[in-house]
């Protein structure tokens, strides 16, 4: 199973053993991190933005069009940023580090 550790919005980091196959996003819910993801993962916000540590950035698959659009519409939005939704966790990103940013920006409230 795939490790992946969640640094919070404080600092702190979280280690998870995940299934294949399931989304940063879906990680998040199971185990209580603070991700919000309000359209459940059909890439119609961008508030499950995490920030892709810079070694694990260029071993994912790249981001469509689609998932650029709402990456756009991030709040502190970076040159690693890429929607939990859109990771899915293979063997080959053991080890995956993603930060949660201090805040979102829901536009689906707005």
């Amino acid at each position: 199973m795939p490790k992946i550790t969640f640094i919070d919005s404080h600092g702190r980091r979280h280690e998870f053993d995940a299934p294949e196959g399931l989304s940063v996003l879906e990680v998040a819910h199971q185990n209580d991190i603070n991700l919000e993801g309000a359209c459940e993962g059909s890439l119609a916000c961008s508030t499950c933005h995490v920030v892709v540590d810079p070694e694990w950035y260029d071993k994912l698959n790249e981001a469509s069009e689609e998932e650029e659009d709402m990456l756009d519409l991030a709040f502190a939005l970076t040159h690693t940023s890429r929607l939990g939704c859109q990771i899915k966790l293979t063997r080959e990103l053991d080890g995956l580090v993603v930060t949660l940013p201090v805040a979102t920006r829901n536009m689906m409230l707005e």
